[in-house]
């Protein structure tokens, strides 16, 4: 009976945002131009860093991967949002929900450790600038960069795996624009005990841990700042890290608020507008929040576009 059940399903309904049909074309243009200036601005972050050999350097190597992985979050699920919108339908396949779901999970997961790794890189910068190029040597910066792969890899690989072992025997609609982990948890008609001992272990381990690594940073930063004489120094040493404070404030200001808000948990449709914030707005952001604040990246566009 439990294999009947999990072969029968052929797809789920994404209800996203809205039935209104007059509110579609709205929705449709501004999720696209979202979506266009994310990846533009993303893209001009990778170039700067690319082209212009004053910003090989590790913080600009973690940006630039940070802007990759941005490019790849929200591609993962705004395209089909878009089709979907547009094509008037909400349907998305088994696998093609399991396949996002297993992305997402990946992405976001990168996205937050790497900001810890981001954090720590500033830290040894400010707090240690003497000893910042034999700390932060290549070896280092290639192990901070494959530890959060390896570990997003293995997170995305079990959730997913453990996801497959579910029945879904009852009409399938998930109240939000994307194949969500905790959603499709919640529709699956067999026992999910293990799913959720494992995602709220995972969870707390990979939302509290880098949010942890970030705040202790920080606090080592600002006693760093705070010892520092001079006026002018202390604005010189806060603007360097500035541009990544911002982005973690909107980054976990967002997700914590849509995980932790009482009505996302209860309203169907409010979820869906709420978690717009950091798996679109946040990637959209976070190159204009860097290059704006960040006089080597302007100066490496200006060389670059000047030529």
């Amino acid at each position: 009976m439990e294999i009947r059940n999990k072969t029968q399903i052929s797809e789920f309904l994404l209800l996203g945002f809205s039935e209104e049909p007059e509110l579609q074309p709205l929705l449709f243009g501004l999720f696209l131009f979202i979506y266009l200036l994310t990846i533009f601005g993303n893209l001009l972050i990778i170039l700067a860093t690319i082209t212009d050999s004053h910003l090989h350097t590790p913080m600009y190597l973690f940006l630039s991967n940070l802007s990759i992985i941005d490019i790849c979050f929200i591609s993962t699920t705004t395209p089909k949002m878009l089709v979907n919108i547009q094509t008037q339908s909400k349907a998305i396949s088994y696998a093609g929900c399991l396949t996002q779901m297993y992305f997402f999970m990946l992405f976001a997961a990168l996205d937050d450790i790497l900001l810890a790794v981001m954090a720590y890189d500033r830290f040894v910068a400010i707090c240690h600038p003497l000893h910042y190029v034999v700390i932060m040597n290549p070896q280092l910066c290639v192990l901070l960069l494959l530890v959060p792969w390896t570990i997003s890899l293995l997170n995305s690989f079990l959730e997913s795996l453990l996801v497959l072992q579910l029945s879904f025997c009852t009409h399938l609609k998930i109240p939000h624009f994307f194949c969500e982990l905790k959603q499709m948890v919640q529709l699956a008609c067999s026992d999910t005990f293990i799913n959720d001992v494992v995602m709220n272990f995972v969870t707390g381990l990979l939302g509290v841990g880098p949010l942890a690594g970030i705040l202790l940073s920080y606090s080592k930063i600002a006693s760093s700042i705070h010892a520092i004489s001079s006026a002018q120094g202390k604005y010189k040493a806060f603007s360097t890290c500035a541009s990544h404070l911002s982005v973690v404030s909107l980054f976990y200001c967002s997700s914590l608020g849509v995980y932790f808000s009482p009505a996302v948990s209860h309203s169907t449709y409010s979820g869906a507008p709420a978690s717009v914030m950091y798996t679109m707005v946040t990637p959209m952001l976070n190159p204009f929040l860097y290059s704006l604040r960040n006089k080597d990246i302007k100066r490496a566009l200006k060389r670059f576009f000047g030529r």
